[in-house]
């Protein structure tokens, strides 16, 4: 995907007493269809040991980022579930209780925020700064956070040295010549062999499948028998590959702004796919921007701003901005505005500064900050795998003349962000451990109803992929926002679909049919006194969904 995460709320109410105790659940439907796999007996075997441990929960770590009242604790899984007396790795949790006391307890709600590579660490701060959009949901919940394995605090995987992944500026991801194909193939090839050198031995294992196994290993530490779950983006790829693997586990669960789950997409053609959408939203993005051209003064035509788009690409391909800003870099920070409406003022703002001659809030933005080593960490640490789920996640086109007719015909309709997202995944071409099979996605036995939200004209995860894992879960129900496109849309006040969202998590109720809701509010130009494009504009993003 790209860079991306979401949230919700759950069903009727479970006593405290069911739930304290409560063991693993036998190999479920899901793993028995695998006809008993030895990964499947060991999610059963790893799953009673957690049951049995439990969660140690203590202070958190000051280098975790959240602070009391939340608290943290690891979960042991098996590195290779075929062999779960093997080497093991600890998975990072951390939790925020229920505010309505044992009396509206429901258990504890799980969180993705997508990726893959996407941290769920911050979740259990909905609780603790009082967000008002989950407050009804925060009564009923534990709010759980997990750094899935190869992330943060999970056994972290790495690919390249996290302060040379973030230097620039790097080439013009849009190439002029086949000297510049051949630079990126380079550049992609050593990137996989810088996977393999320092982190091959993980990398294997760095799958959806063992991932979802691992969530399972967690559901079960945490003494809940069913799994209560809120996935988006990438999290919602997750919630499809448990539904099916282990539906009689699942009690509650959401899934916003998902990824087509269909085994043709994964993951080569899902890109492509994301490519058009971006232009899609990109458009949509211009439009809104010449509209409000008394605000910016960047264009008051969508023509004219992407005049002045490929005008400032052109300037600092010629000359960097501040020395490290170059199309590369503007690619990377003029994402954030399809992606999540709540961008859009941020991004215009800081084109607007450039235009009037501040550069300053450009530079800052969309290039590197050297000094914060902890934040390069983290970036590389996130790419990293991203790269490595979805190189070993499936099989990927290693006849480089597959890529170069595909990316150039979708080049040519879709210009903002096809070779740059071509190069990322390029890796994938010569990727070093075997590459898997996705499952077949689908609905099992004893499933309950899944709630799907997703928007129209989402760009990171397009609406064709919640119309399908709709036709793949029997029984799920599709919430549309019409003629909207940010992602992550249960992180957006609309009461047509956070009601929807409460009833589901609180009751366990979804409408006798799908819904179409109108879109949230488009934003709106920040008065003067509330622009905040001088600095860290980009940080806004930090607690959106985290597609790749």
């Amino acid at each position: 995907m790209r860079r991306t995460a979401a949230l919700g709320a759950a069903g009727t109410l479970v006593t405290g007493t069911l739930l304290v105790g409560a063991i693993a659940p036998s190999a479920s439907a899901g793993e028995r269809h695998q006809g008993g796999s030895p990964e499947a007996r060991g999610v059963v075997t790893a799953a009673a040991r957690a049951a049995k441990a439990g969660i140690d929960w203590q202070t958190c770590p000051a280098d975790w980022g959240v602070s009391a009242p939340i608290q943290c604790g690891y979960v042991t899984v098996p590195v290779d579930y075929a062999k779960p007396n093997g080497r093991t790795i600890k998975i990072a949790v951390d939790r925020a209780v229920n505010t309505g006391g044992k009396a509206e307890r429901q258990g504890s709600l799980i969180y993705n925020p997508g990726g893959p590579g996407g941290s769920g660490l911050r979740f259990p701060t909905r609780i603790t700064n009082k967000s008002a959009l989950w407050a009804k949901t925060a009564r009923a919940y534990d709010y759980v956070g997990f750094d899935p394995r190869g992330v943060g605090h999970s056994a972290p995987i790495s690919c390249i040295d996290p302060q040379e992944f973030v230097k620039a500026p790097k080439a013009d991801p849009v190439p002029d010549s086949e000297a510049d194909k051949r630079a990126q193939r380079k550049l992609a090839k050593a990137y996989a062999d810088g996977c393999k050198q320092r982190s091959g031995d993980l990398l294997p294992y760095m799958t959806t499948l063992n991932t979802v196994r691992d969530l399972d290993v967690i559901r079960a530490a945490l003494g809940e028998k069913k799994l209560n779950y809120l996935g988006v983006s990438y999290g919602t790829y997750l919630g499809a590959v448990y539904a099916t693997l282990f539906p009689d586990h699942v009690r509650r669960m959401l899934v916003d702004s998902v990824v087509n789950p269909a085994r043709e997409k994964v993951w080569y053609q899902a890109n492509l796919d994301q490519d058009v959408a971006f232009e899609t939203r990109w458009g949509d993005w211009k439009k809104w921007v010449a509209k409000n051209d008394a605000a910016y003064h960047i264009g008051d035509t969508p023509q004219k701003v992407q005049a002045q788009w490929e005008k400032l690409r052109a300037t600092a391909k010629k000359n960097p901005i501040g020395g490290v800003v170059g199309p590369a870099e503007l690619t990377g920070f003029f994402q954030n505005a399809p992606y999540y409406d709540s961008m859009w003022t941020s991004v215009a703002e800081v084109w607007s500064a450039y235009l009037s001659g501040n550069e300053k809030p450009l530079v800052q933005n969309a290039g590197p900050d050297l000094k914060d080593i902890a934040g390069n960490i983290s970036s590389e640490n996130g790419n990293a795998v991203y790269t490595a789920v979805e190189c070993t996640d499936t099989k990927w086109p290693t006849n480089w003349n597959t890529w170069n007719r595909d990316n150039t015909r979708v080049h040519a309709k879709a210009p903002f962000m096809t070779w740059s997202n071509a190069w990322m995944n390029l890796p994938c071409a010569t990727w070093s451990a075997k590459q898997q099979r996705p499952v077949d996605v689908k609905s099992g036995k004893g499933l309950p109803s899944v709630l799907i939200v997703q928007s129209t004209r989402d760009a990171a995860t397009p609406y064709e992929g919640a119309v399908e894992l709709h036709k793949r879960l029997k029984g799920s129900r599709l919430i549309t926002e019409r003629d909207a496109g940010s992602h992550g849309v249960t992180g957006q006040v609309n009461a047509c679909i956070n009601d929807r969202v409460d009833a589901y998590f609180l009751h366990g109720t979804t409408d006798p049919k799908d819904v179409t809701c109108a879109p949230h509010a488009t934003p709106q130009p920040r008065t003067p006194a509330a622009k905040t494009a001088a600095k860290g504009v980009a940080t806004a993003a930090a607690d959106l969904p985290a597609v790749h």
